[in-house]
């Protein structure tokens, strides 16, 4: 369409300057009358896909700027053929004054609707502002001013200089370009499935003019360029003083020269100037050459674009104008945001405020966000007195913790096992059935397994609290296990292993070749990987119940093993920690630097985390054995630590000194205390630490009675809506 009323012009405009018939007039008269009645019909269409959020707005904004700038010509034009028209051409303004005025009549109702569009628009822009709700998502990250917001960037070029040349010759063609300025070109096809009309952005360097103000076709000098982007009038900023009277025979002087006698000129005036007057030059200078490239891209080289942007860029980004918001809300893209993140599920709010047609919140933003106000939370929230204090297994050793969804399950060397709710923090049921202390015990789902002093592994259903099975074979007390799908594996001091069938309670298989008592063991579904007081590790092939390897190394008591399928990684006794290669048994790496028992270890994407007897904490590369940051400073522990976990972010660490302190993980800075006795110290401990994503459950009690046993929750989550 652009390209045929261009064409129209172009051919109006040749034989109006050389009109000299009434002929040729009134087939002009023709064109012109087409032309408005194309005019006018396009304006309605545009309202129409205005009010409607149709997916031709874009188009329609341009169609009105374009053929009225057409309709002026052809005015102006007329106007032209009129006064040179010789005494025929008088003749041929008879023969056609019945219909000039009617042109004229027509053109007069087409500015009155043209000034009649750009009110309605304007109201209804002003509404759907009024209605929209405006995305304020970034301040989580960074408090942003409103008017900063509008200041990003600039509209000073957002229309090309062939549509200023003659669009100075109507007061309403003023208008109609103040109201389409506003808005950003089409940038394709492939963008037109957008409701929104693109709101293009504000800079503070460049402040909309009433009108606009005429300069050459081409423009020659910066000073046309500035003029030809409607910037000509603000051009002086500096008014403080008057200009040297040198200044005119300056200029001129400069005009006189050539190109590369200017360029060096200039070259030499730069190094000549003081930093100050250098940014002031870069202040004017740099806006005219800037330009949002983004919406002139097709939508799916624009969201490509923006993928490179960090999530809270993307953030910022959406705030620069109306059409970015449209892009950055873009759901796949946020999809990808969060999975880099880790974040698996989208998040659907309710919104209660109007949506614009057309415009649809991303759930997987608003997961993101979620997630970042929960990372929040866990740095700076408040914390109070927990919301929830479990009272349970009297002045007991917590031996045992578990977490699972809103389940928690503590055993207990009082012989038994309380199931708590997370949400109401009451005790649902307490699980009876063991002669010994419960030292062990594994969760999934409802199930719940527990191992005793009493030689026995028991199955729960935690939901009804009845003893599902009772496991028998062990010799001595059954000191760790671990589940996988529907087999448990279980270690005893009787130094064997047994694996069983948690369905039908059956032993499948029983592994012997430790001289000692078992400490620790780990279970992928392939392999079974043991540690133990012998100060060996082993590695199992259940199903045929043989020792594939023996890894020694150690010369002290293993207390603590992770596995990955791929590692093993073992702490022992002797301060040291291994890491092997569980298919030849190789000793990758031996890492030292804790100088006591290494009592717990937690192994992620090849990210270690090993917390010792020393009150210590360090977190490792196990891919090229570096030790990548150790926990300590003025803030660490005072005494040993007694378990920790981590996630992408942080590292939750417990202690036998009364605390729960929190970590940066990726710099290893101490964050703030999220739990502290205030009998730490003097017999206070936190035995055990669980978290979930929003959830921290600690197992707190003492010794001597100084401190009650209990469990405290701390929740961090936030309320989306």
């Amino acid at each position: 369409m652009k390209t045929v009323i261009m064409s129209l012009t172009s051919f109006i405009r040749q034989a109006a300057t050389t009109c000299t018939r009434s002929t040729n007039l009134a087939k002009i008269q023709e064109v012109a009358s087409w032309l408005l009645d194309m005019n006018q019909e396009l304006l309605s269409g545009g309202s129409k896909r205005h009010r409607s959020g149709g997916s031709l707005r874009g188009n329609a904004s341009l169609s009105h700027g374009e053929e009225d700038q057409m309709n002026r010509v052809v005015e102006v034009q007329e106007g032209n053929c009129a006064r040179n028209a010789d005494g025929s051409g008088t003749e041929a303004r008879g023969s056609t004054s019945d219909e000039a005025p009617a042109a004229v009549t027509d053109e007069e109702e087409n500015n009155n609707q043209i000034t009649a569009e750009i009110k309605e628009r304007n109201k209804e822009e002003e509404h759907d502002d009024d209605e929209e709700e405006m995305d304020q998502d970034s301040d989580d990250f960074e408090q942003s001013d409103d008017s900063s917001r509008e200041e990003s960037c600039t509209n000073g070029n957002d229309l090309s200089d062939e549509n200023y040349t003659d669009m100075a010759t109507h007061q309403s063609l003023a208008i109609l370009t103040k109201n389409q300025m506003k808005r950003k070109l089409d940038p394709g096809p492939e963008v037109r499935s957008f409701s929104s009309g693109k709101k293009p952005c504000k800079g503070s360097d460049y402040k909309s003019t009433a009108g606009l103000v005429p300069c050459s076709a081409t423009p020659t000098t910066f000073g046309d360029l500035r003029a030809a982007n409607g910037q000509g009038q603000p051009r002086r900023r500096i008014t403080s003083i008057q200009p040297p009277p040198e200044l005119q025979d300056w200029l001129k002087t400069f005009q006189s020269w050539s190109g590369p006698e200017r360029l060096l000129a200039l070259d030499e005036l730069i190094d000549s100037c003081e930093p100050t007057q250098v940014k002031h030059m870069m202040q004017v200078i740099e806006p005219q050459f800037q330009r949002d490239f983004i919406s002139l891209l097709p939508k799916e080289l624009a969201l490509y674009v923006l993928s490179f942007l960090d999530p809270k860029d993307l953030l910022q980004a959406a705030q620069t104008c109306r059409y970015w918001r449209i892009l950055a809300e873009d759901n796949l893209l946020w999809r990808e945001k969060c999975k880099e993140e880790g974040i698996n599920e989208p998040v659907y709010i309710k919104r209660r405020k109007v949506i614009k047609p057309g415009f649809a919140h991303s759930p997987w933003k608003s997961a993101y966000i979620r997630q970042h106000r929960i990372d929040t939370n866990w740095r700076c929230g408040d914390l109070k007195i927990p919301k929830q204090v479990l009272k349970g297994h009297d002045d007991h050793v917590i031996t045992c913790l578990q977490f699972c969804g809103n389940r928690i399950v503590s055993g207990s060397d009082d012989n038994t096992l309380k199931v708590w709710s997370a949400v109401t923090g009451k005790c649902l049921r307490t699980l009876v059935g063991h002669t010994g202390g419960v030292w062990s015990s594994q969760m999934r789902g409802n199930i719940i397994i527990s191992g005793s002093t009493d030689r026995t592994l028991k199955v729960w259903n935690a939901d009804s609290g009845e003893c599902i099975h009772t496991l028998y074979g062990h010799t001595s007390t059954v000191r760790c296990m671990h589940l996988h799908e529907n087999r448990v594996v279980s270690g005893s001091r009787d130094a064997t292993l047994r694996v069983w069938d948690i369905e039908t309670g059956q032993c499948l298989h029983v592994l012997m070749g430790h001289v000692a008592a078992v400490r620790c063991v780990q279970y992928d579904g392939r392999r079974v990987v043991s540690g133990a007081y012998d100060f060996m590790v082993k590695v199992w092939d259940p199903e045929t119940e043989t020792c594939l390897h023996t890894l020694q190394g150690h010369t002290n008591r293993v207390y603590s093993l992770q596995f990955d399928g791929i590692h093993v990684v073992s702490g022992s006794l002797d301060t040291s920690i291994r890491v092997w290669d569980v298919e030849t048994g190789n000793c990758i790496h031996t890492l030292t630097g804790h100088q006591s028992l290494t009592s717990g270890m937690e192994l992620k994407d090849n990210t270690l985390v090993s917390g010792n007897a020393d009150s210590t904490v360090k977190i490792w590369d196990i891919k090229t054995g570096q030790c990548l940051q150790t926990l300590q400073g003025p803030s660490k522990h005072q005494s040993a630590v007694t378990c920790l976990q981590f996630n992408k972010n942080f590292v939750v660490t417990s202690s036998d000194d009364g605390t729960v302190k929190l970590w940066d993980l990726k710099t290893g800075e101490f964050i703030r205390n999220l739990v502290t006795l205030e009998s730490g110290g003097s017999g206070g401990v936190v035995w055990r630490i669980r978290a979930s994503n929003t959830k921290l459950v600690c197992a707190v009690g003492s010794r001597n009675g100084t401190e009650e046993t209990k469990l405290l929750v701390l929740d961090f989550d936030v309320d989306m809506k």
